[in-house]
C-alpha cells in the first residue's frame, strides 16, 4: 500500500512539472524577437542637427538599427538608444514605435503597445517585453552608439 502511495505522488509530480515546463516554452515560442542589426555610431550632441539632446528629456530619431533608432537625454551625461521596432510581433511592417504627444511615452499606433521614454518599459499591451536597446558612451561631446 505504501509503495502505491510513492507512486501516486512521484506520478502526480512529474506530470506537475512536465505540465509547468511545456507551458514555459510555449509561451517562449509565441515571443518574437528583434532582428539583429549592426549598430555603431557617433553623434555630436553639441551640433545644431541634434537641438533637442541639448538638454535632459530632449529625444531625436536617427536611422540605424532595424526600423530607426530612438535616442533619449535622460540626464545631463546619459543617454539611451532604443529601436525603434516594437517587441510585439516585430516581424509586422507596422511594429514601430514613435514618441507620442506628452514626450513621456512611445506608442506602437498598429498593435497599441505603450512604453516608458526613461527605461524602455512596457506600460500597455501586447506587447511583453521592454524595447530593445543599444549600449551608448559620452565623453561630454561625442555620443557612440553601439551593440
Amino acid at each position: 500500500m505504501r509503495l502505491k502511495k510513492i507512486l501516486i505522488v512521484l506520478f502526480l509530480f512529474l506530470f506537475t512539472t512536465f505540465f509547468i515546463v511545456s507551458n514555459s516554452c510555449k509561451k517562449d515560442k509565441k515571443q518574437d524577437s528583434i532582428p539583429y542589426a549592426y549598430v555603431d555610431f557617433y553623434i555630436n550632441t553639441n551640433s545644431t542637427q541634434f537641438l533637442e539632446l541639448h538638454s535632459v528629456g530632449g529625444w531625436v530619431y536617427v536611422t540605424g538599427g532595424v526600423r530607426g533608432i530612438i535616442i533619449y537625454r535622460k540626464a545631463v551625461d546619459e543617454f539611451i538608444a532604443y529601436e525603434r521596432n516594437c517587441t510585439y510581433q516585430p516581424n509586422n511592417t507596422c511594429a514601430l514605435v514613435s514618441v507620442d504627444n506628452s514626450n513621456l511615452m512611445l506608442l506602437d499606433s498598429c498593435c497599441g503597445s505603450m512604453f516608458l521614454l526613461t527605461d524602455g518599459s512596457v506600460i500597455k499591451s501586447p506587447a511583453s517585453i521592454p524595447l530593445k536597446q543599444y549600449r551608448t558612451s559620452f565623453d561630454g561631446s561625442t555620443l557612440h552608439v553601439f551593440n
